[in-house]
């Protein structure tokens, strides 16, 4: 083994030692060097080549009515601005040449703001070298956008003129602000729903946002798809246009009558056999006087329902068997005294009813027959009358699908252990049975109505038909009933009839109509205002009608409510009226007439036919069942090979005859449209001239006279 030379190899690991250690250090202030001078530079670099994970709005999906008209729908709202940095110093001359013209432009776009206010502030943002001037204030539609980008400089790319825009979906609703609370709105700014169906379905209707990356090569911006946006669905709802529109000006017209000046409306119109809500209306009186939709009262109210309860008293009654049609009771002269608390009818100044029948009771709406019988029969055993309610679906959970909806709240009496009542007193029984001590929103009243209009069977609310996309159902809402049988087939055929007598010979009368038979009931209620309860210093009253129509075989239930402060208040005579113009209105658009029921002794019903091509004629004349003396023409109206001849009427009869059609003597041609005889006189080598309109009276060429190639014919026509 050769001995170990240090003196030969120490220099060489000292050499590589040392050029290590440089590199080292020239590393480290290269870095250093980046990391500080060169910091900016590699900064433009990165931002260069930068990659950014853009998220891609989807387009919101469209609110529909039932047949398919819109009553939603997102359409592009722009914000406009200026980057006077882009396109450098070749930009800047531009602007100098241009901006007189840009401002002009943009004063006759938008004439509220005039040349000089915008000369100043653009020339103020250009002074500044702003990358983002606003140009205008508010967000413009498309068609205002298309005529900005027109003008100089603007109609160039961003990057040479410095024009650009920010996009946004705007939420519009074609109808304005029909069933405006239902249908809902939107946060602008935001682009979420607020309230409404917008709220409930909002997150098919918003869709699925998609991703995409943006790499800048050389100082333009390339966009590069990873996952593409998926559009929201389309909701079709249950509601019917013409419809909501008769309902909402129904409802307006009666509010603004100075008796009236009612401060809140609600109008809930619904199928019988669906139960689809054909029309939902919710006005309030705002500060400056006018109605608006500002909250969807008729499914949140939580009120009182006054006389409306009485029909779900009575069929509770009736079908436990307690009582019959043939009841006679004593409501004395319109004063009662319920367990030390007076219980008044209407008309106990002038007497009351005396001694009534249980039916009459409903239809005079009688407090206290009413009361009398329910307490009578359920006094010691309150909680089967609730059980009852119950049972009638009146206090079922509709579960309505829009946010804020409420279940009506209707009390079951309840014992400590030692039997006494917790929640209960010998008077709540009574003025229970007469609309008060409970709470229950118009949605869920006229859903039990809806129910006795349908036989029985309960159909839940339906607000949604289906749901599209791209034409084609991926969902459908058949249909769903809540309970199968409110109450025994015969009690509700007796409570059909108690209230078809309401409105034909009891309080309701201004609800009916002389076309068609209706039935329902009448409701007038004080409610509570806030914290003050009831003794405010003015009465504050709930007014309802609640029925469906036509009587003998329903199509439509509706509720009509109006909360109003003072005197007078009728509930047949406020909203029942409503009711009424609300009930013919819908059914006068779905009458459906022969024309048949067009005739009468004045009427023409053969048609006065002109003289011309009788094998047209005849082909119209047997499509409208018209006889004529068809002799199998020969000629073929749809080849276009005419016959030519006259038509006269015999009797209820067309008679067609032949003319003369020689190429070589003039036809006759009076009696023909203009058309006709054009044609007839023209295709034989004359020229015409034609005076007036209507059927050809006389020819300046007699008949019959031999043609000269270029000879004139004038015609006078006249009606």
């Amino acid at each position: 083994m050769s001995k170990f030379e240090s003196d030969k190899v120490m220099p060489r690991y000292l050499l590589i030692a040392l050029v290590f250690t440089i590199i080292g250090i020239s590393v480290v202030v290269k870095a250093g060097y980046i990391m500080t001078a060169e910091k900016e530079y590699w900064t433009d670099v990165a931002a260069r080549l930068k990659r950014d994970s853009v998220r891609v709005k989807p387009n919101r999906g469209n609110i529909l009515s039932c047949d398919g008209q819109l009553m939603a729908s997102s359409i592009p709202e722009y914000k406009i601005y200026m980057d006077f940095v882009a396109g450098g110093e070749k930009k800047d001359s531009m602007w100098n040449d241009s901006v007189d013209l840009i401002c002009e432009g943009l004063h006759k776009i938008f004439p509220e703001k005039s040349v000089e206010e915008f000369k100043t502030d653009l020339e103020k943002g250009h002074k500044k070298m702003s990358r983002n001037c606003l140009i205008w204030k508010k967000r413009i539609d498309y068609n205002t956008f298309s005529e900005v980008k027109k003008l100089p400089i603007f109609r160039q790319s961003k990057y040479k003129g410095g024009f650009y825009y920010e996009e946004f979906n705007s939420r519009k609703r074609p109808f304005g602000s029909l069933a405006q609370r239902t249908i809902g709105d939107m946060y602008g700014a935001k682009d979420t729903a607020r309230c409404g169906l917008e709220l409930s379905y909002d997150s098919l209707l918003r869709g699925t946002q998609g991703i995409t990356h943006r790499r800048k090569v050389l100082n333009k911006w390339m966009n590069i798809p990873i996952s593409n946006p998926i559009d929201g669905v389309d909701v079709v709802t249950t509601i019917d246009v013409g419809m909501q529109d008769i309902a909402e000006r129904a409802l307006i017209e009666e509010l603004k009558l100075p008796q009236v000046n009612g401060d809140v409306g609600v109008v809930v119109l619904m199928e019988v056999a669906t139960g689809d809500i054909k029309a939902i209306v919710n006005m309030t009186k705002c500060a400056d006087g006018k109605y608006r939709e500002v909250k969807n009262n008729a499914v949140s109210d939580l009120l009182e329902p006054g006389s409306v309860f009485k029909t779900a008293s009575f069929l509770v009654a009736l079908d436990d068997g307690v009582v019959d049609t043939t009841l006679m009771i004593n409501t004395g002269s319109g004063v009662w005294n319920m367990h030390g608390r007076d219980m008044k009818d209407h008309n106990w100044r002038r007497g009351g009813y005396q001694t009534i029948s249980l039916p009459r009771a409903l239809e005079v709406s009688s407090n206290i027959g009413v009361s009398r019988v329910i307490d009578e029969h359920y006094g010691n055993n309150p909680e089967k009358f609730v059980e009852g309610i119950y049972r009638v679906g009146l206090a079922s959970d509709l579960r309505i699908p829009l946010v804020g909806s409420t279940p009506p709240r209707i009390r079951m009496p309840k014992k400590n252990d030692r039997g006494q009542w917790i929640n209960w007193s010998k008077t709540a029984l009574p003025w229970m049975s007469i609309g008060y001590e409970t709470q229950v929103p118009p949605i869920s009243t006229v859903t039990f109505y809806n129910a006795i209009a349908n036989d029985g069977k309960m159909m839940r609310p339906r607000f949604i038909k289906k749901i599209m996309k791209n034409g084609e159902v991926i969902r459908e809402f058949p249909p769903e009933v809540i309970k199968e049988q409110i109450a025994k087939p015969q009690t509700i055929k007796t409570m059909q009839t108690i209230l078809e007598h309401v409105v034909s010979q009891g309080l309701g009368k201004k609800a009916g109509s002389k076309s068609f038979k209706v039935a329902g009931k009448t409701g007038t209620a004080q409610i509570s205002k806030g914290a003050g309860g009831y003794k405010t210093g003015v009465t504050n009253y709930l007014l309802s009608f609640c029925g469906f129509f036509p009587a003998d075989k329903p199509r439509y239930s509706c509720i009509v409510c109006i909360q109003k402060s003072g005197l007078p208040a009728s509930g047949g005579g406020m909203s029942g009226v409503v009711f009424h113009n609300i009930a013919e209105g819908v059914m006068a658009q779905n009458i459906k007439l022969s024309v048949e029921d067009a005739r009468d002794s004045l009427s023409v019903m053969v048609p006065n036919v002109k003289n011309g091509n009788v094998v047209a004629a005849d082909y119209v004349l047997s499509h409208l069942g018209i006889k004529t003396n068809n002799n199998s023409w020969n000629g073929d109206y749809s080849t276009g090979n005419p016959i030519w001849g006259h038509a006269r009427i015999v009797g209820s009869k067309v008679a067609l005859t032949k003319m003369d059609t020689r190429n070589d003597i003039t036809p006759d041609v009076t009696g023909m449209g203009a058309r006709d005889a054009v044609f007839m006189l023209e295709s034989r080598g004359m020229k015409v001239k034609v005076h007036g309109r209507g059927k050809v009276v006389s020819q300046s060429y007699a008949a019959g006279k031999p043609i000269s190639p270029g000879q004139v014919c004038v015609l006078e026509l006249k009606i």
